[in-house]
């Protein structure tokens, strides 16, 4: 059983960049122990004659519907679904700032 020790558990939480009080930090340390327990449990199974599933849900063609157009919303619709909006468009804040 490979639990993990507390060098390592202090080495991931700041790969992780997680902070938490010395209390947290012991409730995080056996849950991630538990975690690790549970995987090296699994790893016992026999899966030999079991063919490897590499997705669990449908390929995306089978779940993807065709585009439909429907109606469209009026102008004054859709703006009032906007936080902000002015002169008829949708106001975000500024993506890129020039500087000067």
């Amino acid at each position: 059983m490979s639990l993990l020790d507390e060098k390592e558990f202090i080495k991931l939480t700041k790969l992780c960049r997680i902070n938490c009080s010395p209390e947290e930090k012991e409730v995080l340390f056996h849950k991630i122990q538990r975690v690790v327990s549970y995987i090296d449990h699994l790893g016992e199974l026999d899966t030999t004659d079991v063919t490897p599933c590499y997705q669990v849900t449908p390929a995306p063609s089978d779940i993807m519907r065709e585009d439909e157009e429907g109606p469209l919303l009026s102008r004054e619709e859709f703006l009032s679904n906007a936080p902000s909006h002015i002169g008829g468009m949708i106001k975000v804040p500024a993506v890129m700032k020039t500087s000067t």
